[in-house]
């Protein structure tokens, strides 16, 4: 998708040295005495947004959008192997690797001699342009490395970027920037123009993050996505099937204000009139003045383009040839193929000291009240499913490893991670989980996501088979959310099994719809567990219509240890009974729930929750949650009042990670100039939302991303549902109206998770139980009385709340790459944010570790082999970290930092050997 008037230029971070014929040395010559303009030719291709994914690679559906993947693939490779100067970059590996598998053995070896030779340079990496805001910080990470393990086994070190291309996503996120950070690679990313309150020349800057491995992140001035006048379009004009997107690069303002060369601006070529009584001299481009070097980047494509390469580069050929050509006559402007990574070469080499930027680029506008905020919240259910689905793969992913290769081929048949891996990695492209994209593409992604799902069921049932010691089959209740099981609502007798991904033991509540009104729960050690059967409510059984058909619903409380599982078996005690609703006992004028932790308070009349009691703690807080709605369409968001004096302040998310403190009406780097007090205000919230003061703390968690704010002192407000009439007009050509398949209009169900404690404590509560909102325990029953194994933990010790097991990934038969995170930033947790240490060689049960080598955050190149520019800073130059010999009894791990191993294993039964990232 792109964005109107958007800036085309991807920031620059860490540049990852090549192998030789790549990387800077193969960067074209550059003029110390002139402006060198840096031509980089590109094609952002959206993996699905009016289209679907399939139907952007085959070019089908063209009358929504004239687009074919594969041709533009085709068509540049043949165009570079004419012409060793000319250049092109490529992201989108999703479409990369679907078009390499099509090849013959001859496009292959050229594809590589171009890679090499750093002819076609691969940037960004990712299996797509991950979205920034809706985005987790562990599914960006997932399909960053999917896409990069891709690149490396295909072309070696000269396939891996040198630089994270985000020139589409509507906002930028700080957490995201360290995530490129530690995964070795610079990145491009700057605001777009027309940003509220901002100048159209932003200085240059640094962006810094939190984690110790992720230092400085170098950020360039904008250079625009070319979308020229109508009488430069290339197109045929105002009225042509594709006006506005023109085929034929107009790469200076001065093509239409300035002579043409001949043959680039001639009538019939770019509809381009000569400018007649205008002296000789060509325009430099006017971003020139708002840049430090005489280096200038301009990104030379758009959506889709480059179907007719010949057409883009025999113009690129002209236009350069033209533009150096005037050298002789007193030009100071020097042209010339090149690629972000040069470019970052050039600003390096110039060794200028650069300013610091430690927020993020949100929200975005394009407009004094176009403020892109509402996709924070769009298509809630697709957002609910991609949570649900990147912590499913997580699970899919840790069993698969636990239970050995035997998983992939076990007695339910084959099963596969890879499908749901590479649909979780789609579903991070920033019109897909951002909820931009059109309603069939929408449906497309959930496809995919569920024939992952049906891939990994049969794979985790597997690997409990092996694991738990049975064949009895395992059954997998999808549809738990409106309180459908065939299983449970028919059979009298059946064991849960409760799957944990964490890599501390939790307890969790199971909510399963039967018939009867009486059941005996046993947990793994045959004692009794309290247990309770309610009517299943009103608007539930109208959620599910016809498909299913239990009056009520068996609620009990069920634990499982760190990665592993508890089985819980169930026995009907009675038959089906008339059903009572519940009622507050008798005599109680105002309900509340109560534990040895909390009392909360609703309102009688409303149901609305009033107050909560910290009785741990001794303090209470007056809360007022309600609903309210906008009636311009449909914006629904859940609002919590406190008489907390939070003075404009309240704190959100990156990407579930870092957290980052806000201020109603105001941006750290530029004077902001609020025409919109509510859209201008809202964040995207991944995980976690709070307000303060200097005592108390009320955090909210969320399931899925969402918008939220602080729009009045003491409040804080997350969108939770949006439904639209009307287009935008910001290019998708229809209104968000998510009817539902009934036409009724779609119901999203959804979880907050409300915490109340000092601000001290905060964190040690909202770290661990974002946490467990992310990567949920799983729910399996299995007939009778289930495995005989009733107790597994994959682990020999449970590690403490602040460290976790980010990716426990099989990579072949006898390795496993290992992610370990702290989750607590520096200082906001007396005990949590202190460093910890782990021995690797004797955490697992379920598999040896006889080796261990440190990698890169993305798993696919060692640590010691990644190799940083160094850059000088308002507060100096970094040093370079020396890294510290690994001993895999005692991996330290300080607030905020993931690290990443590839571990050679051995299963019983299997030899020593490392396996390949």
């Amino acid at each position: 998708m792109a964005l109107p008037g958007a800036v085309a230029l991807p920031l620059l971070l860490l540049l990852l040295s090549g192998a030789a014929g790549c990387g800077h040395q193969s960067c074209s010559p550059t003029r110390p005495d002139m402006l060198n303009v840096h031509l980089v030719p590109h094609s952002h291709d959206d993996v699905g947004w009016l289209k679907t994914v399939d139907q952007y690679y085959y070019g089908v559906r063209n009358r929504d959008q004239h687009a074919g993947v594969q041709y533009i693939l085709d068509s540049v490779v043949a165009q570079l192997a004419t012409n060793p100067s000319r250049r092109f970059v490529y992201a989108e590996v999703a479409f990369l690797a679907r078009w390499w598998r099509q090849q013959d053995q001859a496009t292959r070896r050229l594809v590589r001699e171009l890679v090499q030779e750093g002819r076609l340079e691969l940037v960004g990496g990712g299996w797509c342009m991950s979205d920034e805001a809706a985005a987790h910080y562990g599914a960006a990470l997932e399909q960053m490395a999917l896409g990069r393990r891709f690149l490396r086994r295909l072309f070696g070190a000269c396939g891996m970027p040198r630089v994270a291309w985000q020139i589409d996503p509507f906002g930028h996120a700080r957490e995201l920037a360290a995530t490129f950070a530690q995964g070795s690679y610079p990145t491009c990313t700057t605001p777009p123009r027309g940003c509220a309150g901002t100048s159209s020349a932003p200085t240059p800057l640094w962006w810094t993050a939190t984690a110790p491995s992720a230092t400085w992140t170098p950020w360039s001035p904008p250079s625009w996505r070319r979308r020229p006048p109508r009488s430069c379009r290339g197109d045929g004009g105002p009225g042509s099937p594709r006006a506005g997107y023109p085929k034929i690069p107009v790469p200076w303002d001065g093509c239409c204000g300035c002579p043409c060369p001949p043959g680039v601006g001639s009538p019939g070529v770019l509809g381009c009139p000569r400018a007649p009584g205008r002296g000789p001299e060509p325009c430099p481009p006017p971003q020139a003045r708002q840049y430090r070097t005489n280096h200038i980047l301009m990104t030379m494509g758009s959506d889709f383009h480059y179907e007719n390469a010949h057409l883009w580069f025999k113009n690129l050929d002209k236009l350069i040839a033209h533009a150096n050509a005037r050298q002789a006559n007193g030009s100071r402007v020097h042209a010339l193929y090149s690629t972000p990574s040069c470019y970052l070469w050039e600003l390096h080499r110039a060794n200028l000291t650069w300013p610091l930027k430690t927020d993020d680029f949100f929200p975005y506008s394009d407009g004094p009240h176009q403020f892109w905020t509402g996709f924070f919240s769009s298509r809630p259910a697709f957002k609910g499913y991609e949570r649900l689905s990147s912590g499913f793969l997580q699970i899919c992913s840790q069993l698969e490893a636990l239970a050995g290769p035997s998983a992939r081929d076990g007695p339910y048949g084959p099963g596969d991670s890879s499908v749901l891996r590479e649909a979780v990695a789609v579903a991070q492209h920033h019109d897909a989980v951002a909820g931009t994209e059109r309603q069939h593409v929408a449906d497309d992604y959930a496809r995919q996501l569920a024939k992952g799902w049906d891939s990994c069921q049969v794979l985790v049932a597997n690997a409990l088979s092996i694991l738990g010691g049975t064949k009895e089959p395992f059954i997998f209740c999808n549809a738990l959310n409106i309180s459908v099981c065939p299983l449970s609502e028919t059979t009298p007798h059946f064991t849960v099994i409760l799957y944990n991904p964490l890599a501390w033991g939790v307890t969790w509540p199971v909510r399963l719809p039967v018939r009867a009104t009486s059941y005996a729960v046993t947990d793994p050690q045959g004692q009794p567990v309290a247990s309770q059967v309610v009517p299943v409510s009103g608007v539930t059984r109208w959620l599910r219509g016809d498909t299913g058909g239990a009056p009520g619903e068996l609620l009990f409380q069920a634990w499982a240890p760190p990665l592993g599982f508890s089985t819980f078996e169930v026995k009907q005690l009675s038959p089906g009974a008339p059903w009572d609703p519940p009622r507050w006992p008798s005599g109680d004028p105002e309900p509340k729930l109560e534990n040895e932790h909390l009392r909360i308070r609703f309102d009688p009349i409303t149901g609305h929750l009033l107050e909560i009691q910290n009785l741990a703690k001794g303090f209470s807080l007056p809360v007022f949650q309600s609903f309210y709605w906008d009636g311009l369409g449909k914006e629904v968001i859940s609002r919590f009042e406190t008489p907390l004096r939070t003075a404009g302040h309240f704190y959100t998310d990156s990407n579930g990670r870092q957290v980052l403190e806000r201020r109603r009406d105001f941006r750290p780097t530029w004077n902001l100039s609020q025409s919109e007090p509510v859209a201008g205000n809202y964040y995207p919230v991944n995980t976690r939302i709070f307000i303060k003061d200097e005592k108390v703390q009320l955090t909210v968690l969320t399931d899925r991303s969402q918008g939220g704010s602080s729009i009045l002192d003491g409040s804080l407000e997350l969108m939770v549902h949006r439904r639209l009439l009307k287009d935008d007009n910001r290019g998708l050509g229809e209104p968000l109206d998510e009817p539902g398949a009934d036409g009724r209009g779609l119901v999203v169900r959804g979880r907050h998770l409300v915490l109340l404690d000092t601000a001290a404590a905060a964190a040690d509560q909202h770290r661990p139980r974002a946490q467990e909102m992310v990567t949920s325990p799983s729910v399996v029953l299995a007939p009778g009385p289930g495995p005989h194994l009733r107790w597994f933990s994959g682990l020999q010790r449970a590690l403490p709340p602040s460290l976790h097991l980010l990716t426990v990934e099989p990579r072949g038969a006898r390795a496993v790459l290992l992610r370990l995170e702290h989750l607590f930033e520096l200082g906001e947790s007396r005990n949590g944010s202190r460093p910890l240490s782990v021995d690797l060689t004797t955490l697992f049960s379920a598999f040896t570790i006889t080796s261990v080598q440190e990698m890169a955050l993305g798993g696919d190149i060692p640590l010691h082999s990644v190799s940083r520019l160094l850059w000088n800073t308002a507060t100096g130059t970094p040093k370079p970290r020396p890294l510290a010999r690994l001993d895999p009894r005692r991996v330290t791990l300080e607030p905020m930092q993931i690290r990443t191993f590839l571990a050679s294993v051995r299963y019983e039964g299997l030899g020593e050997g490392l396996g390949g990232p």
